[in-house]
């Protein structure tokens, strides 16, 4: 059976997993009209593309995947009445983003140290990211607690209200953007909620712009109250509020999820449910190459073994730079061409995680933090 898959330029890996049998086309940007779908079986997107009956209805695609945890741009609804399979990857960057908080958390003043030294993360969202990142800071001897209204209250170890958790030393965003009732996520931070925030506290938001009023934002940090912000996400992608951006001390163009090796793990969820839907063969095993090796000063240890570690493979700073560059130093025309284009051709970012790290003399350390320790000749 021939099948032909239109998917996102980003999306890596397609034709190696999926083999000759499949033909793969592929697009650019957040503009796709129904005439590219024609001949089409499967669609493939990433979180810039809406995908809905428009788009869809005049055409023969079967299946619809997204790369993504995330789903709002998609209408579900539809492809369900329209009998269109659907499957996204959630869990597939999920430590790709955990491994981001830990980088903002390590370059913005003293966060880091405050935490080792009893403070605790608010984790706003306990999907596959707020887990995995809860899971990661508890065994670096981190506190944290966690908010969802949407969990059983038995999810949780401590169960906390959104008051709590947003009172913590840093608070970190990993809710699915929602307007359903009864407890929406769209503007869950706002003129009210911002003022729960400690004025010494770290806020991160990584899951989606609209979860936090950015308006409101922009005011109460012009107020002078605090607190410290990193946003990888803002509302209106691609076309963002510069006075935020200034205001904000670490900013970057939805790219917390972006490491290759996240990559390559949603593009092999979709391969796979696509094969299950229109029975194709299993996707071809195809995993990335090991990352370097990462050797780091045998005097190192606590938070400046932390920190050596997470700017091993990545340093958020570059990413601020890359960003304000174009949003503040271009017009707001070629500034949303440019935020688009620092997604599109954004470096190959390897994970520390599952990386071998030599020289370290505190090897339970390195562990906790998700790296693959041979500083005594043992791999673990």
């Amino acid at each position: 059976m021939n099948v032909t898959v239109l998917a996102d330029a980003a999306i890596p890996g397609l034709e190696e997993m999926l083999g000759p049998a499949v033909a793969v086309r592929r697009f650019t940007g957040r503009a796709l009209d129904a005439a590219q779908l024609r001949g089409v079986d499967a669609l493939l997107v990433r979180s810039v593309t809406p995908v809905d009956a428009a788009l869809l209805r005049r055409g023969r695609v079967r299946f619809v995947g997204t790369a993504t945890a995330g789903v709002d741009h998609v209408d579900r609804d539809y492809l369900a009445r329209a009998g269109i399979a659907f499957a996204h990857a959630p869990g597939a960057n999920a430590n790709s983003v955990v491994e981001y908080v830990l980088a903002a958390i390590a370059a913005v003043g003293e966060h880091l140290e405050r935490l080792l030294a009893g403070g605790r993360v608010g984790i706003v969202g306990y999907g596959h990211v707020g887990r995995a990142l809860a899971d990661r800071l508890r065994a670096l001897g981190i506190q944290c607690l966690a908010y969802d209204p949407w969990l059983p209250a038995d999810t949780f170890d401590t169960p906390a209200s959104l008051q709590q958790v947003l009172g913590c030393e840093v608070v970190s965003l990993h809710a699915e953007l929602t307007r359903a009732q009864p407890w929406p996520s769209y503007h869950l931070l706002g003129a009210g909620t911002l003022q729960w925030l400690r004025p010494d506290a770290l806020l991160i938001n990584t899951c989606r712009g609209a979860v936090v009023d950015n308006r409101a934002l922009r005011g109460h940090l012009l107020g002078g109250r605090g607190p410290e912000v990193v946003l990888d996400v803002w509302e209106g992608e691609p076309d963002i509020d510069p006075g935020l951006l200034e205001l904000a001390v670490l900013g970057s163009a939805h790219i917390a999820g972006y490491s290759w090796d996240g990559k390559l793990r949603a593009t092999r969820a979709l391969c796979a449910a696509l094969g299950e839907c229109l029975s194709l063969p299993p996707p071809s095993p195809a995993a990335p190459a090991q990352a370097p090796a990462i050797a780091v000063a045998p005097a190192l240890s606590g938070s400046g073994l932390l920190r050596a570690l997470l700017r091993a493979h990545y340093d958020i700073r570059h990413d601020d730079a890359q960003l304000r560059e174009v949003v503040l130093g271009t017009p707001p025309r070629s500034a949303r061409a440019g935020f688009d284009r620092l997604r599109r051709d954004y470096p190959r970012r390897r994970e520390l995680a599952g990386s071998q790290v030599t020289g370290a003399s505190d090897p339970d350390l390195v562990t906790a933090l998700g790296a693959v320790t041979v500083a005594t000749g043992v791999r673990r």
